[in-house]
């Protein structure tokens, strides 16, 4: 077997058991496999220095690429966890009103094209505004847990919490 197919081979394996090598130890590659697959893949071939050296490779790759995972779930639910709570990030959220904007009136509901729901909990009021499809701008408060909706050119704010 060529040293291409066996690369590839220790590759293929490193992805199928990223989770398992995700840990503190990584087990080596000839535990993780049967006696056949090991040979199959003609990893029996290599001397002893070179299979520590695939199981150190394997290691470093594993944990790198687990580590990679880890923060893009966690910039993931950071980004769709905005104004729930204290929980999630802070950057400000740009995002359509999906249909009609009447105005702001207390406890209406906002949904937005991005699948999030928005409710008014001030007295906040744009009375007499129609619009298709605005465009809004949701900022976290200074101090506090509160976000403010901004919607179109209209500099007027309403006090909102996430409720989806």
């Amino acid at each position: 077997m060529s040293a291409f197919r066996t690369l590839a081979a220790a590759i293929l394996l490193a992805c199928c058991l990223a989770p398992a090598f995700a840990q503190d130890q990584t087990p080596p590659i000839e535990r993780q496999m049967t006696p056949e697959e090991f040979k199959a893949a003609g990893l029996d071939k290599l001397t002893p220095e070179e299979l520590a050296r695939l199981n150190a490779w394997l290691g470093r790759t594993i944990s790198s690429e687990a580590d990679k995972a880890a923060q893009a779930a966690t910039e993931k639910v950071k980004h769709e966890s905005r104004g729930f709570f204290d929980f999630g990030s802070e950057e400000p959220i740009t995002a359509h009103i999906a249909g009609g904007f009447r105005g702001f009136a207390k406890n209406r509901s906002y949904t937005l094209d991005n699948g999030q729901v928005w409710q008014q909990i001030d007295d906040a009021q744009l009375a007499g505004v129609r619009l298709e499809n605005p465009e809004v701008v949701i900022k976290p408060a200074m101090i506090g847990n509160s976000w403010y909706m901004k919607v179109g050119r209209y500099n007027t704010r309403a006090q909102v919490r996430r409720i989806k």
